[in-house]
This record gives C-alpha cells, sequence and structure tokens, in this order.
C-alpha cells in the first residue's frame, strides 16, 4: 500500500516588489491560491502584518475573502491574526462572516505578537500589556464562534452554522503550551523562527489534551521553498528573494532601497546578518525532487503531520511555478 503524501499548506504574505503596484500584488495571491488548488494544497494562509510596505496582507480578513471569491474549494484562512490587535468579538464577527459566505473553507489561526513595531502598536490603539490576556481572549473567540458566548448577553453576528477551526500559531513555548492546554493545533513559524521547533513540538505533544475540536495533537510546521526545474535557476532564485527580504528588514520595510547586492552580500556575512540569514534556517531550495526530499526530511525530523511553505521567489510566475513543482512533487510523489 502506497504511503499517504505529506499534507502540505501554502503562507501567503501579499508580497510587494518593488516597481510593483499593490493591485497587481493581490491579482499575484490570486494565481497562488489558484496553483495551490491546482496542485492539491490543503490549505492557504495569510498573515497580519502593519506599517510594512513589502507585504500587503495587513487587512487579512478581507484579503481572505476576496481570496476565497477567486478560488473554489481549498481552505482559506488567517496565519495569523495576532488576536491582541483586536476584539474577540470583532474577530469572531469577521470570520462568522467569512464562513458563512464560504462554507466548510475557513480557517483561523491566532498569535499575540504585534505584527508590528512599537509605534505601530500605539496606532493600532494596542495597550503594551494586551498580549497578557491572549488566553482569555483566545476562550472569548471560541465561546462566540461556537454559539457559546463567555459574555452574558454578547453574541457575535453573523455566526456560521459551522465552527470555524481555531489553530495556535507560535515561535517560542508559550504557543506550545497553550495549544496543548486548549486541545487546538500547533503550527510553529519555523519558516522564520527557527530556534525552538522541536523542543516546542515536543512540549505540544506531551501535554496535549483532547478538546471539542481535536482529539489528537496535529503540528503544522514552517518551511521556505523555492522549486524549479533547474537546481541552479532555484538558488538564483533564492539569493534574489533573500537579497530583496535582506533590504527590506534593515530598511524597515520600505521597497527598493538602495543597496547594492554586494553590500547586502557583505552584511549577510556580517555577525548580525548571519543572525538575519539564519532565520530561514529551514529552506528548501532546488529541483522538485530535491524540494520533496528536504520536505519529507524536514517534517520527520520535527514530527509534523503538516507543512506550510512559504515561496518566496520574487517574479510571480517564478512564484508559482515554485508551488505547482512543489505539489506534484509532494503531494503525487506516494
Amino acid at each position: 500500500m502506497a504511503a499517504s503524501p505529506l499534507p502540505l499548506a501554502l503562507l501567503d504574505l501579499a508580497p510587494i516588489t518593488a516597481g510593483q503596484a499593490v493591485r497587481d500584488s493581490f491579482e499575484a495571491s490570486v494565481a497562488v491560491a489558484r496553483a495551490a488548488e491546482r496542485s492539491g494544497y490543503r490549505r492557504v494562509w495569510y498573515a497580519e502584518h502593519h506599517n510594512m510596505p513589502s507585504i500587503a496582507s495587513s487587512a487579512t480578513s478581507v484579503l481572505i475573502g476576496y481570496i476565497a471569491a477567486h478560488t473554489d474549494t481549498i481552505r482559506l484562512g488567517a496565519g495569523g491574526i495576532m488576536l491582541p490587535n483586536h476584539s474577540p468579538l470583532v474577530i469572531a464577527e469577521q470570520f462568522g462572516t467569512l464562513a458563512t459566505l464560504f462554507p466548510d473553507r475557513i480557517d483561523l489561526g491566532l498569535g499575540r505578537a504585534p505584527g508590528s513595531d512599537q509605534n505601530t502598536m500605539l496606532a493600532l490603539r494596542r495597550d503594551p500589556t494586551s498580549a497578557d490576556s491572549f488566553p482569555q481572549d483566545v476562550l472569548e473567540l471560541q465561546g462566540y464562534l461556537s454559539g457559546r458566548t463567555r459574555v452574558p448577553g454578547v453574541q457575535a453576528v453573523p455566526r456560521a452554522p459551522e465552527v470555524v477551526p481555531l489553530y495556535i500559531l507560535g515561535s517560542s513555548l508559550f504557543g506550545a503550551q497553550l495549544a496543548a492546554q486548549l486541545g487546538l493545533p500547533y503550527a510553529f513559524a519555523s519558516h522564520f523562527a527557527p530556534a525552538h521547533l522541536h523542543q516546542a513540538v515536543e512540549i505540544y505533544r506531551e501535554t496535549f489534551q483532547p478538546s471539542a475540536q481535536l482529539e489528537q495533537p496535529y503540528v503544522i510546521a514552517g518551511a521556505n521553498v523555492f522549486a524549479a526545474e533547474d537546481h541552479d535557476e532555484a538558488i538564483q532564485q533564492m539569493t534574489v528573494a533573500y537579497r530583496a527580504r535582506t533590504r527590506a528588514m534593515i530598511s524597515r520595510g520600505a521597497v527598493g532601497t538602495n543597496f547594492t547586492d554586494a553590500e547586502i552580500d557583505a552584511f549577510l556575512a556580517s555577525p548580525n546578518g548571519r543572525q538575519l540569514a539564519a532565520m530561514t534556517k529551514y529552506t528548501a531550495a532546488g529541483t522538485p525532487e530535491e524540494v520533496r526530499a528536504y520536505l519529507a526530511d524536514f517534517a520527520a525530523s520535527c514530527g509534523a503531520d503538516e507543512v506550510i511553505v512559504a515561496h518566496y521567489a520574487t517574479e510571480i510566475d517564478d512564484r508559482v511555478r515554485s508551488v505547482e513543482l512543489t505539489g506534484e512533487a509532494v503531494l503525487k510523489a506516494a
């Protein structure tokens, strides 16, 4: 009997490349989601970031609705909503609306980071201590989505007939412990914060308590992917994309900042640069077979039930092709 293929999900930040209009970014996200749908990916998630000119997924629930209207079957969701930035009631209303419009297709991943810098956090009207109430906010949100509100006399309207599934996102041990305590699936952001992946998954599995949503622990781990028919082409795409990423990060998100490739490479070779480069430790770059082997080993090494991949090729045609090649190699290999 053939083994079941490794489930794949897709993370999309709706990146804005230099010289590109924001509308082009959204249309690129539609193309990527359609490619994922054709290729058999399980879900596409969008991440909440603010005040970052290189990322267009800030109004996450709005973008999910737009992509859902331009796809047919694939699950879509937030990976994630930074819940301390919002009232749990408002998020319940947004995702209740999405799940009513697009039944059995909506996920809701939750994180507690600001998704922004200190000034932006203040502009969001977020209190610096708001992350402390994240566990209580998750429970309040869960109550609204299930119709068993924890706030007397307050219901989320609309509420879909289905209960929107929740996922806890994290890059530290806190999220692992909370997901285990609440009996929720756990998604680790190892695509940019690899340090605690294995320890967090171990804690999550050891302390997991079954819930109405989930009987057994379920782990999603993140990895970056550059897949191309030619190995050298994939490496070149990775080099270009990671240089652009470095430019954006050292210039606080500005697009097209004027650093030469030589300056970026020199920075990445410095102590601070090596620390930044280490964030993308889990990256598969190469031919479809090379990517398939890497992702299989990655999932086995950390005990992931599903891998969520971020395709970062700068050119949209390359990104779509990377999505397709990875899907063909991984999902049709078994």
